[in-house]
């Protein structure tokens, strides 16, 4: 896998979590067989979530209606995107693999990495209404959902309390389909794992090796 490049997005307050402990492991693991690994913590970056008229420079082209899609694709095609966005798609462009770190909270992804996604994901950039799903623009790219629950496994089984994990986040794995090739995700049970903790981030490097 010499020469290919991954992106880690992390959403994870804190640098002593098990959740960093996982995105740390990943870059170990895939350095080890040749990939060159950039990390993108949102929360140290302090990355603004929020969609608005400042993510594009200079005048809407209706500034009367302000159609987010519309005006972002046109922004992009005249380089005049936000900053923080373009520094977010100049990584995107350069992977060949992006891995999405993250908790579960509150039965999805957490608002900061939400809002990348729908900030840095612009029409124009990562999809066009042709280029989309099987067809899309970054089609020959893989997406890789790892994430932890804090709760049991059974937990998150069809019959259990919160419902079968595989629906819970088809959603997520729909709309990363838009753009990506999703490989399979790390489903990671905190709470089975955390007395074993070196032997799950050793489960999850030899996962990462087989991407």
């Amino acid at each position: 896998m010499a020469g290919k490049n991954a992106l880690i997005v992390f959403a994870h307050q804190e640098k002593t979590s098990f959740n960093s402990a996982l995105k740390d492991a990943a870059v170990e693991s895939l350095k080890k067989t040749g990939w060159d690994v950039t990390v993108s913590d949102l929360y140290e970056m302090m990355f603004n979530p929020v969609l608005s008229r400042d993510d594009i420079i200079g005048n809407p082209k209706n500034p009367n209606h302000f159609n987010y899609a519309f005006e972002t694709m046109e922004a992009l095609e005249e380089g005049r995107l936000s900053k923080d966005i373009i520094a977010e798609q100049n990584k995107l462009r350069s992977a060949d693999l992006v891995i999405f770190q993250f908790p579960l909270y509150w039965l999805g992804m957490p608002a900061i990495m939400k809002g990348w996604l729908e900030r840095v994901f612009t029409q124009g950039f990562a999809y066009t209404l042709q280029n989309i799903y099987d067809n899309g623009l970054f089609k020959n790219k893989k997406a890789l959902l790892s994430l932890t629950t804090g709760g049991s496994s059974t937990m998150y089984s069809p019959q259990g309390i919160n419902g079968d994990i595989n629906v819970m986040l088809w959603p997520l794995q729909m709309s990363l389909f838009v753009v990506y090739r999703v490989a399979s995700f790390t489903f990671v049970d905190f709470k089975s794992y955390h007395h074993r903790y070196s032997g799950a981030l050793k489960v999850h490097q030899i996962r990462l090796g087989q991407r």
